[in-house]
């Protein structure tokens, strides 16, 4: 039997490298343009794959509106906040466009080999024989602003709040804080959301995305890698941790979902399967997990008692730095961190209702575009579209897939109206 012998040091790397020096430009504040070919609403990641496959394809009348005004900025926002270093996906799920040679994750990393440790050239080896490897957030975060640099898409980036996105049968009106926008096509990458406590939050406790001290004593509610973050940045603090698990014991596993998914047999389970099947697929997999790196860390706390861990048990109410148990216990700390879990962004809020039709959360969408059904102009990519690709959707792989079958049908849009093709 082969065991898998995590590597926790792998988790101390550098942050705050210049590894891209003058590739990051500032997002544009003026107004929108009266009309754009395409309207990506969110700067995440699925919208920087989405932004470069139309680039390649001829379609540089875009426009991208992202609140942090920044590609990728709420990620990296949030990794920072848990001191995150390291990248879950490893070298060979990143952001690109399919079907072109682009400068690809591995090679970037290759390229800056003198700025990177013993311990990260050792992962690059290992991602170049094929195994699992971990990617450091530094490299990660340079190879992004890299490719904004490379495909221009500072220039089609605005910083400002989608208000409204209303479709038409011939083009859409999104609706911002920068002006009114008309588009041929708009695509959501929206992302995903904290899942949230129901009711105010008493004093002293937070989410897991909000800066607050570690010292002291916390109580961590979470059993995925969020929660992990935030317990052992307490633990480096110095800090006593109570964690609080609904599941019996710590799930840990390399990727957030089933590797399988993310292989082309792992999408065809999802295909031409009834809806209570992929329901229960996605209750089975998307489940909360943590990276096998965090392990021995983990254990070593709980074995000294600085880490208590309180497994199978539901959090019945919260309270001022507390938690009470639903089997009674009640803990007490100097903060409450809740890390929850996300939820999928589905276009709640900014599409008319009659337009996501939601069915157990989940939107409606055309299996071969990506396109709400009652809006085919308008595409879901990333979290959104988990009961088409299955739950890889979510992820940095899943987003190729999803932009490569968004991108067919706008591409199709734009010859059929003969809309000019140049780049930005």
């Amino acid at each position: 039997m082969t065991v898998f012998l995590p590597s926790p040091e792998v988790l101390e790397s550098p942050r705050g490298r210049d590894l891209t020096p003058g590739t990051r430009a500032l997002p544009r504040t003026d107004a929108l343009p009266a009309r754009a070919e395409v309207v990506l609403v969110g700067g995440g990641l699925a919208a920087l794959s989405m932004a470069g496959t139309l680039w390649h394809a001829g379609v540089g009348d875009i426009v991208i509106v992202d609140r942090e005004g920044r590609i990728g900025g709420r990620f990296f926002r949030r990794a920072d906040t848990l001191g995150q270093r390291t990248l879950r996906s490893p070298y060979d799920h990143h952001p690109g466009v399919e079907g072109y040679r682009d400068c690809e994750l591995l090679d970037f990393a290759r390229l800056h080999w003198g700025s990177l440790t013993h311990v990260e050239r050792r992962e690059v080896r290992m991602a170049q024989a094929g195994h699992r490897s971990v990617v450091p957030l530094d490299v990660f975060e340079a190879y992004v602003d890299h490719v904004v640099a490379v495909h221009g898409l500072a220039d089609r980036l605005w910083q400002g709040d989608v208000l409204e996105v209303l479709p038409g049968d011939h083009q859409v009106v999104v609706r911002t804080t920068l002006g009114d926008v008309t588009a041929s096509s708009v695509v959501l990458c929206t992302g995903e959301e904290r899942a949230e406590w129901p009711g105010p939050l008493p004093e002293r406790v937070h989410y897991w995305d909000e800066p607050t001290p570690a010292a002291g004593t916390t109580v961590v509610v979470g059993a995925g890698l969020s929660g992990a973050h935030v317990v052992t940045d307490s633990l480096a603090a110095g800090g006593r941790v109570h964690w609080v698990l609904r599941r019996q014991t710590e799930h840990y596993q390399c990727a957030d979902v089933n590797a399988s998914f993310f292989r082309a047999e792992g999408r065809a389970r999802f295909h031409g399967t009834s809806w209570e099947d992929r329901l229960e697929m996605m209750r089975q997999h998307r489940v909360a997990s943590v990276m096998f790196e965090f392990r021995p860390g983990l254990q070593a706390a709980e074995a000294e008692g600085r880490l208590l861990v309180h497994r199978g048990v539901d959090v019945a109410g919260l309270r001022a730095g507390g938690v009470e148990l639903a089997d009674g216990t009640a803990l007490a700390g100097d903060r409450v961190v809740l890390a929850l879990g996300t939820k999928p962004s589905v276009g709640g809020g900014l599409l008319p209702a009659d337009v996501v039709r939601l069915r157990d959360g989940w939107p409606d969408l055309d299996e071969a575009t990506l396109a709400y059904r009652a809006a085919p102009r308008v595409h879901a990519l990333g979290a959104a579209a988990c009961m088409v690709l299955g739950p890889a959707a979510r992820n940095i792989d899943g987003h190729r897939v999803g932009v490569s079958r968004v991108a067919g049908s706008i591409l199709a849009q734009v010859a059929a109206g003969g809309t000019e093709r140049v780049h930005a």
